[in-house]
């Protein structure tokens, strides 16, 4: 099953989204889950992972700006992105490590932030 990012679009810079994405299935507490990101022209970038138990890890054009986060209860991931910049435009994807496998890609969702 794809996973799916929502929650992208148009946003002027210094503006805020959230992103979310629902992991199907029942192993979710078992997963690292990480935020990526494909700007035009560039390869897709891993940008935000959370662990099981470890402390968020974000790469640094987006530390300070963007939080990751988890609800288990509900199977989902957000990425919170704040201060947002023209340079964040990009396809942004959301994935999972589950005990060693990798989760399947979906279409990812469009932010696009103006200047």
């Amino acid at each position: 099953v794809q996973l799916q990012a929502s929650g992208g679009g148009l946003v002027q810079a210094g503006g805020s989204l959230r992103l979310s994405c629902t992991v199907p299935g029942n192993t979710f507490t078992l997963s690292t889950v990480d935020w990526y990101r494909q700007a035009p022209g560039h390869q897709r970038e891993l940008i935000a992972r959370m662990s099981r138990r470890g402390p968020p890890e974000y790469t640094a054009f987006v530390k300070g700006r963007f939080t990751i986060s988890r609800d288990n209860a509900k199977n989902t991931m957000y990425l919170q992105m704040s201060s947002l910049k023209p340079e964040d435009t990009a396809v942004y994807y959301c994935n999972t490590i589950t005990l060693m496998s990798v989760g399947s890609w979906g279409q990812g969702t469009q932010v696009t932030v103006s200047s």
